[in-house]
């Protein structure tokens, strides 16, 4: 009867859409291709190369906070990457916690290839980190950004 009643629940949820399949990172990380380019090299002077400074980050908490927010709210303000300064503005992608998670862990394991991995982001580690800036701006997600670990 237990058994019944399980599948039955699974079967509601299912009808009204509530549950879903995990996110695609690839797919989302099209929306971030458009400037990013699809191999994550950027455009030089006007948009940075998401290789080698996203795998570091991603290996620091205040890194995976920086990327979470940069994700999550956008980045405004100057920032210097491998020697390249811009000053441009990356709105954030209104992502649910889950693609947000998804999205990073596809940077960090495709795009930066870091070696070795990252731990993985999950959708608690975004949802908490977001929870601790809720009202945050582009400016406020470029302040959390770790320079030292930019590779200046």
């Amino acid at each position: 009867m237990m058994r019944q009643v399980l599948v039955a629940a699974a079967a509601a949820l299912s009808l009204t859409g509530v549950a879903r399949a995990a996110p695609d990172g690839a797919a989302l990380f099209n929306r971030c291709a458009a400037c990013h380019l699809p191999s994550g090299d950027g455009l030089a002077g006007s948009f940075p190369s998401l290789h080698g400074q996203i795998a570091r980050f991603a290996a620091v908490a205040a890194g995976r906070q920086y990327l979470v927010s940069v994700v999550t709210h956008g980045v405004a303000g100057p920032l210097s990457v491998a020697g390249v300064d811009y000053s441009n503005f990356m709105p954030g992608q209104g992502l649910a916690d889950d693609e947000a998670a998804a999205v990073l862990n596809y940077l960090v394991g495709s795009i930066a290839a870091a070696k070795p991995p990252a731990r993985p982001f999950t959708t608690q580690e975004v949802a908490t980190i977001r929870a601790r800036h809720p009202d945050a701006t582009a400016q406020d997600s470029r302040a959390l950004r770790p320079d030292s670990l930019a590779g200046r």
